[in-house]
């Protein structure tokens, strides 16, 4: 059965606010410098761009608005939830 990935931030919706709920991480794969660049559980966010075919995630976060782009690969440990 494949794992649903609705929930991750790889599928966030671009220009829409959202904010970090936790981290997929059961099997310890998730690289250490996704927290260390400041992606904590309850850091709202918002995707401003992707790269085609599946590139880049290019998103600003935390009340700095500080931007980072992440792969795809590193996006899918991290779950997140809509701000309305």
């Amino acid at each position: 059965m494949k794992e649903s990935i609705s929930n991750k931030l790889c599928c966030f919706p671009k220009d829409k606010n959202g904010k970090i709920s936790g981290y997929a991480n059961d099997d310890l794969a998730m690289p250490i410098k996704i927290i260390e660049m400041g992606l904590l559980p309850g850091t709202s966010f918002k995707i401003l761009y992707q790269a085609p075919f599946s590139g880049p995630l290019y998103i600003e976060f935390g009340e700095e608005k500080s931007r980072i782009a992440l792969r795809e690969e590193e996006a899918r440990f991290i779950i997140v939830e809509n701000l309305a």
